[in-house]
C-alpha cells in the first residue's frame, strides 16, 4: 500500500503560542513537512486548492513545484484541483510542467471542491457546479490523450481546432485521479473513465462506505475498465509518541478548525468526546499513537482493499515541531510496519 499526506496549508492562529504566522513563514514550513515525508520515503503529499482567508494554497501547483526542486522521489499531487473552476489547458500545462520538473513525479488529483469560493471568484454559476466539472473533466482527458486536440466545445468550453497542447510531460499518460466525498455519480463517473479514485472519509463510521466502494468496483467491471484500477482512502488524523499527547495536540486545532467551517455550514459544534469517540477503531479520525495508525489502516484495509491511504495532519493550525514529529513517525515506525503487512506486488 502507499502511504502519503495531504494538507489544506491551512493558516490559522496556532493555539498554543497564539501567534498567527505570516504567508511566507507558513509555506517555508509547508515545504519543510513535504521535504521531510520526501526523505523519509513516503510515496505522496497531496496539496488542496482553497480559496479562502484561513489557508494559503490559493495555486498548490506552484508550491508543489517549489517542492519538487527539493525533493527527488516523493510524488506531488493536488487535494485536490477544483477542475470546475479550472481551465483545463492551463491545469494540464502547469501538472505537465511540475512533471518535467520532478522528472516524472506529478499526479492531477481533481474534485468538485468542497468549497465554493472559487465560483464567485472566476466569475461562474453554483448552478453550472456538476456539468462544470463533467464537460472540463472530458476536455482535460481529450488532452491528456496527447496530440493535437479536436474539441467541438460546450456549454463551458470553447471549441479546439487541431491544436497541440504543450509541454508534453514525462509521464504518458499523466497520472489523473478522482476524489470525492461520497456521492454515487461521482464514483460512477470515476469508474465510467476508469479512473482511479480517492475517497475522503472525514467523519461518521468508515465502514459505511462499504457499499460505495463495492459500487466502484463493480461499474468499473460493467462499463469494461481495469478492476485493479487505484482506490485511496484519506482522513484526517495526528501521530504522537503517545495516545494521550496526539489528543492533547490535537484536538484544540482540530475543533477550531471544525467548529469555523461548521458555523459556515449549519453544523452544531463538536465535543471533545465526539472527537475522542472518532479516535476509535471504528472511527474516522486517524489520531493516536503509531500502532493505533497502524492497527487502524490494517483495519480500514480488510474492509476496503485500498491501494493508498492519505493522512491529513493539518486540521487546523498545529505547532510545526509537533507536525514534524508526527510525519516522522509516519514515515519510521508506520509505513515499515504496512510495508511488512501489505508488501507490494
Amino acid at each position: 500500500m502507499e502511504l502519503g499526506l495531504y494538507s489544506f496549508a491551512e493558516n490559522t492562529v496556532e493555539h498554543f503560542s497564539g501567534r498567527l504566522q505570516s504567508p511566507a513563514e507558513r509555506l517555508r514550513d509547508l515545504l519543510e513537512e513535504i521535504e521531510l515525508a520526501d526523505q523519509l520515503g513516503l510515496d505522496f503529499y497531496g496539496l488542496g486548492e482553497h480559496h479562502r482567508p484561513d489557508f494559503v494554497a490559493t495555486a498548490p501547483v506552484t508550491i508543489l513545484a517549489a517542492a519538487a526542486a527539493r525533493t527527488k522521489s516523493i510524488r506531488l499531487s493536488t487535494a485536490v484541483t477544483v477542475l470546475s473552476s479550472e481551465d483545463p489547458i492551463r491545469a494540464y500545462q502547469q501538472f505537465a510542467t511540475l512533471d518535467l520538473l520532478s522528472n516524472g513525479r506529478a499526479e492531477i488529483m481533481a474534485g468538485r471542491g468542497s468549497f465554493i469560493e472559487s465560483f464567485p471568484l472566476f466569475g461562474l454559476d453554483l448552478n453550472d457546479y456538476d456539468t462544470l466539472f463533467e464537460e472540463k473533466l472530458e476536455l482535460l482527458l481529450k488532452i491528456r490523450e496527447g496530440g493535437k486536440v479536436t474539441w467541438p466545445g460546450g456549454a463551458h468550453t470553447k471549441p479546439i481546432d487541431g491544436i497541440a497542447i504543450y509541454p508534453e510531460p514525462i509521464q504518458q499518460p499523466l497520472p489523473l485521479w478522482i476524489a470525492v466525498g461520497g456521492t454515487p455519480n461521482s464514483v460512477a463517473r470515476a469508474a465510467y473513465y476508469g479512473l482511479p479514485l480517492m475517497i475522503a472519509i472525514i467523519g461518521g463510521m468508515p465502514r459505511q462506505f462499504e457499499p460505495l466502494v463495492k459500487f466502484y468496483r463493480e461499474t468499473l467491471e460493467r462499463v469494461g475498465k481495469d478492476q485493479a484500477t487505484p482506490l485511496g482512502i484519506s482522513s484526517h488524523g495526528f501521530i504522537a509518541e503517545t495516545t494521550q499527547e496526539a489528543l492533547d495536540v490535537a484536538f484544540p486545532a482540530h475543533h477550531e478548525a471544525m467548529s469555523r467551517i461548521g458555523k459556515e455550514r449549519g453544523w452544531l459544534p463538536g465535543t471533545r468526546a465526539q472527537f475522542e469517540a472518532g479516535t476509535q477503531p471504528q472511527g474516522a479520525y486517524f489520531i493516536g499513537s503509531p500502532q493505533q495508525i497502524i492497527d487502524k489502516i490494517l483495519l480500514q484495509h480488510e474492509w476496503f482493499k485500498h491501494d493508498r491511504f492519505g493522512l491529513q495532519l493539518s486540521v487546523g493550525t498545529l505547532p510545526h515541531d509537533k507536525v514534524m514529529k508526527a510525519i516522522e513517525l509516519y514515515g519510521t515506525v508506520v509505513k515499515p510496519a504496512i510495508d511488512k503487512a501489505l508488501p507490494r506486488a
